[in-house]
């Protein structure tokens, strides 16, 4: 669980739709957005004359209570006009837009990640519309991978099928999840099973369609939602994806984690009414037979 101490009257989730954060645009005022983990969508004001602290010991100002978090892991500090994040020789390290650093000056939308625990920076006079913005993303987009959420899935699969049955088209499903996803956590802990879903989104994400819906429906499990896609079409899909991932590169701390991928496939008929459930039904039914099959193929 993540705490703001000191903070928490002015956090805000992604659930507070009771108007705009106050006002922060003021030289030197910035906050930051958590995009993933625990608290999601909290903002975390930061001012000039007050540094925050961030690790698992109490007396740091936000406190997080992630194993993978030294006590005091890192510090956020006001200096020549500019926020410093200082990295404390913590154990595994602090990345600023997906690189180990040790000490960065932050800017305007970057990305730093601590634990396990991924944050946004905002500052700047359009600070408020910012804010905005990173929260309709949250609800739509998965924080860690930068895939669709399930959310946003579901609603696009249910959108996507009346369409299909109103216009007699089909519609394709691929759903797939990670082989033995809990050894690669295991092996290489949770922050090497996060470097893996990140990786992974990012090569699926290169051989998809710009109309194809592409999310992560739950901890490793992943689907692709494929309008006027044909039973034959998901098929050689899937195993396109199946293939690439499997030819991949994945590591963590230079370590490499071999990955592969089950998939299972469905298509709406043209000709008959279906329902969303339905449609998923199938696919994970196909999913399943090819886990029973031996995993890293396609079924469907």
């Amino acid at each position: 669980m993540l705490q703001a101490v000191g903070f928490r009257d002015d956090r805000e989730t992604v659930l507070d739709t009771a108007g705009p954060p106050p006002s922060t645009s003021a030289p030197g005022r910035a906050c930051l957005i958590v995009l993933y983990g625990d608290d999601l969508g909290r903002r975390l004001p930061l001012a000039p004359d007050a540094a925050i602290t961030f690790g698992r010991a109490s007396g740091c100002e936000v406190v997080l209570d992630d194993a993978t978090v030294s006590r005091r892991h890192a510090r956020i500090a006001f200096r020549a006009g500019h926020y410093i994040l200082e990295d404390f020789g913590s154990t595994n390290g602090v990345l600023v837009n997906q690189t180990r650093v040790g000490e960065a000056r932050l800017g305007d939308g970057d990305q730093l990640r601590i634990g396990r625990t991924i944050y946004k920076f905002l500052q700047g006079g359009n600070i408020e519309s910012e804010y905005h913005e990173v929260i309709y993303e949250l609800m739509t987009n998965d924080g860690l991978t930068r895939a669709r959420n399930r959310r946003f899935f579901d609603e696009e699969l249910t959108r996507e099928t009346l369409r299909a049955t109103r216009y007699r088209r089909p519609l394709g499903l691929v759903i797939f999840d990670i082989d033995h996803f809990k050894k690669i956590n295991d092996a290489h802990g949770h922050l090497g099973g996060d470097e893996v879903l990140r990786a992974l989104a990012a090569t699926v994400s290169g051989q998809v369609r710009r109309e194809d819906v592409f999310a992560r429906t739950g901890g490793e499990e992943f689907a692709v939602l494929v309008p006027e896609g044909t039973l034959e079409g998901v098929r050689l899909l899937a195993e396109r994806l199946r293939r690439a991932i499997e030819v991949t590169a994945f590591a963590h701390d230079e370590v490499a984690i071999p990955v592969t991928c089950s998939f299972g496939v469905a298509s709406s008929l043209p000709d008959a009414r279906s329902a969303p459930k339905q449609l998923y039904e199938r696919a994970d039914a196909a999913l399943y037979a090819a886990k029973r099959d031996g995993r890293n193929c396609v079924r469907g």
